[in-house]
């Protein structure tokens, strides 16, 4: 062996070991998440370039996307003044020529040279006699053999300093030398059934899905536009199956690894839990009810997420789960993501429980020392039939009597840990998660897939709507005064605001320059009671202020001692103040859709209707923002949910660390609900007739599934 050869590649081997890889540029690389060979292999393209069919020149018609081959004649670099330049080329064929023209990119001139053999992509304008393509897309071609034969090429994420051509050289490489090492988890038998359940569910496909290699080989070098497709749905299937096993075994480790109390309701128990309701119950609320008793019978225990539209009335559901472990003689704990809420959970409990035997303890961080232990004695004695309480509940080894039952509210304001911390100490309680952001379906598929789910979608009787405003400055004037008239009424107002400082003051402290200002709650609320509304009552409220300020704040703006709340999303989770019908958001572009959507179910917890104004900071109104057009158009939770998840993918509307699951590479939930729904339906089917998946021809596939997801689902036992 040569001194300076280096030994075969792997996949396990890292870049810098690559031949003609440095380590400057493996550090590029490392930061699109490209270590190793396999990394590389398994990076794929997030879109192609597709370039339409080479046309003749006199075909060529202006305003239509076309393609021509040919080669560069003439070219020219001139410089119109300091730091601006025109590069112009003459691309010629046997059926005539056409001009294309860079402007301010000098470097053409080196990358496009006289001879030098290309095919330009673009729209076509007439100019003067002869067809121009200004800015096109260019390939380059080396031979006369790729001339003949032009491809989809792919397109990767870049970084700084590499370009597409890098990754494209850097990935057909890393195929060819590790071609024959990718493990095929998916036998034949497994890949046939597949695409026939995959073309019965609408899903194009000739034959049956590619082996990994072929998949791997088409995805970042595709023949043609079926090739692609074949090898992507290929990828994520297989990406999806491996999720949809993963949470089936879960499931199955639930109802069949676990042992619960069941808490079963008689007709008696029904009937008084039922009357301790002043209301009338809506439909959706019974059936989520009837579903919940259902699981709760049973002697393992619950996994069911209750979502709902904000104003929904989830509580109510939540109240009669744990009264149904009461009645039971069993202990439930709710557990909240912040104080305020945790708190008006409690007020909420007692008014409904007001004279019955139910005792209700409460656990939050502004409890004393002596008043946390005391409490901490009671739930272990059993003298605690329901606590509440904020994450204090998951510190400090809380030991419960008879725990039969636990309820987390807004549920994504908690990791998966914090979650499963609840379940621990020796018992399998029931569980129940709700949520007030409704999850698209294929979101709960994914991130959910090991929970059963109950939907909320009718709002209680009496409930009045919300008209929705997108406004400019040009309308403050006639908004304060529409506000002024709401107060004079007698009812109550938010003021929201993105931020606690100004800039200018938030600067300050860095001890930096100050610059412009955006609404902060310390500026509003300044301007509303020196300018705007200094004849009302205003209260300010916001994450800086300690939490017994906090709890005395929006206790005096429930109990109508203020007229006016100003305040940052603080109040965005579960406040009830039935009063307050006038919104008003500044900056209202800083907020995520489902935030604002979250923020308007504030307003319309009583029977008066409620108005809600978005005010945008900076030069672009509110009307020409995708996501305020939404909101103004609809108060459906569900349909802005899945606008959201469109707009800004499952990573930004939970968060990774709230699914407990890993990333995924290639597949889009949203995109590919069609092959989600199949794998989903094939996973449950296998697990149900092969629950340890110990068949010889399924090993290597349950060991994609454990590597993948068995730490992140505590599936170790499983396998």
């Amino acid at each position: 062996m040569e001194e300076n050869s280096k030994p075969p590649v792997r996949m396990s081997t890292p870049l810098p070991f690559l031949s003609g890889m440095g380590n400057v540029r493996a550090n590029r690389l490392a930061k699109l998440g490209l270590r190793t060979a396999q990394d590389v292999a398994f990076f794929f393209p997030r879109d192609y370039e597709r370039p339409a069919p080479p046309r003749p020149v006199g075909e060529l018609r202006e305003g239509e996307p076309a393609s021509l081959i040919g080669k560069i004649t003439d070219v020219e670099l001139a410089s119109r003044s300091p730091g601006k330049s025109v590069f112009g080329a003459i691309v010629e064929n046997e059926t005539g020529a056409v001009r294309i023209l860079f402007f301010n990119q000098p470097y053409r001139a080196e990358q496009l040279r006289v001879d030098q053999k290309v095919m330009i992509s673009g729209t076509p304008k007439l100019t003067g006699l002869r067809m121009e393509f200004v800015h096109p897309q260019i390939t380059l071609f080396d031979s006369d053999e790729d001339i003949a034969k032009p491809k989809m090429l792919a397109l990767y994420s870049l970084t700084e300093g590499v370009r597409q051509k890098d990754l494209r050289v850097l990935v057909a490489d890393v195929l060819e030398a590790v071609a024959g090492q990718f493990v095929e988890v998916m036998p034949l038998s497994l890949r046939e059934s597949s695409a026939q359940q995959l073309r019965e569910a609408g899903i194009e496909l000739a034959g049956t899905l590619p082996e990994i290699e072929t998949a791997l080989q088409q995805i970042h070098q595709p023949t043609n536009e079926a090739s692609m497709q074949a090898a992507r749905t290929r990828l994520v299937f297989q990406e999806l199956l491996v999720m949809q096993l993963a949470l089936a075994m879960r499931r199955r480790k639930l109802t069949s690894d676990l042992k619960s109390p069941p808490l079963t309701p008689s007709a008696m128990i029904d009937a008084r839990i039922l009357n301790r309701f002043p209301f009338e119950l809506t439909s959706d609320q019974l059936r989520a009810i009837q579903e919940i008793k259902g699981d709760m019978s049973c002697q393992f225990p619950m996994n069911r997420l209750l979502q709902g539209d904000v104003g929904s009335g989830k509580t109510v559901v939540a109240v009669y789960a744990m009264m149904l472990a009461v009645a039971n003689e069993h202990q439930a704990v709710m557990m909240a993501p912040t104080e305020v809420l945790a708190r008006q959970h409690f007020d909420t409990l007692n008014k409904i429980l007001a004279g019955s035997r139910v005792r209700i303890g409460l656990l939050c961080g502004s409890l004393t020392k002596s008043q946390r232990s005391k409490t901490i004695r009671q739930a272990a004695a059993g003298e605690i039939d329901i606590l509440v309480g904020t994450q204090a509940l998951l510190y400090g080894d809380i030991q419960f009597n008879k725990l039969g039952l636990c309820v987390i509210d807004e549920q994504h304001k908690f990791g998966v840990g914090q979650r499963v911390a609840l379940r621990s100490g020796g018992v399998d309680p029931h569980y129940l998660v709700m949520s007030a952001t409704p999850i698209p379906r294929s979101m709960a598929m994914t991130l959910f897939g090991d929970v059963e789910l109950s939907t909320l979608r009718e709002k209680p009787p009496g409930r009045a709507t919300v008209n929705t405003y997108l406004a400019h400055d040009g309308w403050k004037d006639r908004w304060w005064s529409f506000v002024r008239d709401r107060l004079q009424e007698g009812r109550q107002a938010f003021v929201v605001a993105p931020r606690v400082l100004s800039s200018n003051d938030a600067e300050e402290e860095k001890g930096e320059e100050a610059s412009e200002d955006v609404s902060s709650v310390e500026t509003v609320y300044q301007d509303l009671c020196e300018k705007t509304l200094p004849d009302f009552r205003i209260g300010l409220l916001h994450g800086r202020m300690r939490s017994e300020d906090k709890l005395q704040t929006m206790r005096a703006f429930s109990e109508g001692r203020f007229d006016v709340l100003v305040s940052t999303t603080v109040i965005e989770v579960g406040i009830d103040v039935p009063n307050a019908t006038v919104m008003t958001i500044f900056g209202a572009e800083r907020f995520g859709l489902a935030q604002l959507h979250q923020l308007r179910g504030r307003i319309s917890r009583g029977s008066h209707a409620g108005h809600l104004c978005l005010f945008t900071d900076g030069d672009l109104p509110p009307t020409e923002n995708e996501r305020l057009k939404l909101l103004e158009e609809t108060e459906d939770g569900f349909a802005l949910a899945e606008a959201d998840f469109r707009l800004r993918g499952p990573g930004d509307l939970l968060g990774r660390k709230q699914s407990g699951l890993a990333p995924l590479r290639i597949a889009d939930p949203s995109r590919d609900l069609e092959i989600l729904i199949v794998a989903r339906a094939m996973a449950q089917s296998m697990i149900d007739e092969n629950p340890e998946l110990d068949s010889p021809e399924l090993e290597r596939l349950k060991a994609q599934v454990m590597r993948r997801y068995g730490k992140r689902l505590d599936l170790g036992d499983v396998a």
